[in-house]
């Protein structure tokens, strides 16, 4: 019973919204069936199938607010669930933030659904693992991965009149190969809607061919570098710079987005000519939820970055109504343009520098600039004259995305990768004077 049809979805949500008794009333009707297969040292170790559903009913009486959730859907378990979020709600303090619950939306329609995805089979599962550790076995690499796919639904429902329904599937496979003196190590991503655009012997060649590469790598003074940041190395950094698109937080003096003297800094060019980002749930390449998790706006089109000018910021209903602004939904997806280069010839147009195959342990050092350090890992490399010279140890890093966009030299094809909690296509970026401030001995 994970999943289910659209009319079944709403039959649920209208029956349990009848048994309310709250001034508003809400519900968001969940589920999913997830497989997976675990792999290490060359030798799988776990595989199953996870199916779940739920219901969540949030029922409010003026500006208190409660929520119970529930897997059982007879009459007397959907009017009990209602009836303990309306205990939950009287018992509650006020939430002086409260927006009333919407009507009805248009929400635009998404093709996020893969037939593929959704009739994979354990031997499906099994052999994406064989195919990724029989390239390993052949590299004489040891490979440790894990695939995950889930089709699943999400339904939302109000007492106004609200109703949405969308379906999805997806498939990540991420791969990490150790040279066996350990070296070495390698890591690759593939992220997709449709099982069928995936390949894990390929994306584990990726992975394997940076361990075996990246043994007996050398120092490197620290210091400021022409970088090559792969499509996953840039979305951790860009990911921690775009949940600063906030309003309130700029407009309240708290991020690199709130301007001098008050307000923020929406219209100002704060980037390369050649950054732009935006959102949009009907890509083809990332298909997303078209309503926000919070309160089931309706998603579209959002322009946030266009020829280096920031166009928008995410803006609450409560803090629009405040600072009298307009509202914009947080996105559920996010694309940023990129040009048409390979890694490979971003490589080859330069003459010296350091390519960055992942950034990780990401952590802000100062909002008001976005000042952000990490490290690298599973594969850094020293450039010279358009070529892989040889391995380099990874870096600490102490650099800040919005001077990182602001130092771009080149931009490669946007790839499809994960970036918190979300799909995103992110392009390889060539930057200069790109801030190293100590070594790492980890591999």
């Amino acid at each position: 019973m994970a999943i289910l049809s659209r009319s079944e979805a709403k039959r649920i949500l209208d029956k349990v919204l009848k048994y309310s008794r709250a001034d508003e009333a809400s519900a968001q009707l969940a589920g999913s069936e997830t497989g997976n297969i675990r792999y290490a040292r060359n030798s799988v170790s776990t595989s199953g199938i996870v199916n779940d559903i739920e219901l969540a009913v949030e029922a409010r009486f003026g500006k208190k607010s409660g929520v119970a959730t529930i897997n059982e859907f007879s009459d007397a378990s959907l009017e009990k669930v209602m009836r303990r979020a309306e205990e939950l709600a009287k018992l509650s303090p006020e939430n002086p933030e409260a927006m009333p619950m919407l009507g009805p939306q248009k929400y635009v329609s998404v093709d996020g659904f893969a037939k593929s995805t959704a009739d994979i089979t354990p031997d499906q599962r099994a052999k994406a693992a064989a195919d990724s550790i029989i390239a390993a076995k052949e590299k004489k690499v040891v490979a440790a991965g894990y695939l995950e796919d889930e089709r699943s639904f999400a339904a939302v429902a109000t007492s106004k009149g609200l109703f949405g329904y969308h379906a999805s599937t997806s498939a990540n496979f991420t791969v990490t190969m150790r040279t066996e003196n350990g070296l070495g190590s390698g890591w690759a991503e593939s992220d997709v809607t449709d099982f069928g655009a995936m390949n894990t012997g390929n994306t584990s060649s990726v992975a394997i061919d940076k361990a075996v590469l990246s043994q007996e790598a050398r120092a490197l003074e620290p210091g400021k570098y022409t970088v090559i940041l792969e499509p996953n190395a840039v979305s951790g950094l860009v990911g921690y710079m775009m949940s600063g698109f906030d309003a309130r937080s700029a407009d309240e003096g708290r991020s690199f987005m709130s301007k001098k003297g008050g307000g923020n800094r929406t219209g100002e060019k704060m980037f390369d000519k050649r950054v732009n980002f935006y959102s949009d749930p009907t890509s083809l390449d990332v298909p997303a939820q078209p309503w926000t998790d919070d309160d089931f706006m309706q998603l579209g089109r959002i322009e946030w970055v266009k020829n280096g000018v920031v166009k928008n910021l995410a803006r609450s209903r409560y803090w629009a109504e405040q600072s009298k602004g307009e509202v914009v939904p947080e996105p559920n997806n996010l694309i940023m343009v990129g040009g048409d280069k390979s890694t490979e010839e971003l490589i080859k147009n330069t003459r010296r520098g350091i390519l960055v195959s992942r950034t990780w342990y990401i952590r802000m050092v100062d909002p008001q600039s976005m000042l952000l350090t990490g490290l690298t890992r599973d594969g850094t490399f020293y450039i010279e004259n358009g070529k892989i010279k040889y391995p380099v140890k990874n870096f600490r890093f102490n650099e800040s995305p919005v001077i990182m966009l602001n130092n771009i030299e080149d931009m490669g094809v946007p790839q499809r990768v994960g970036m918190w909690g979300m799909s995103a296509m992110i392009p390889a970026l060539k930057v200069r004077d790109f801030t190293f401030s100590s070594l790492s001995d980890a591999v």
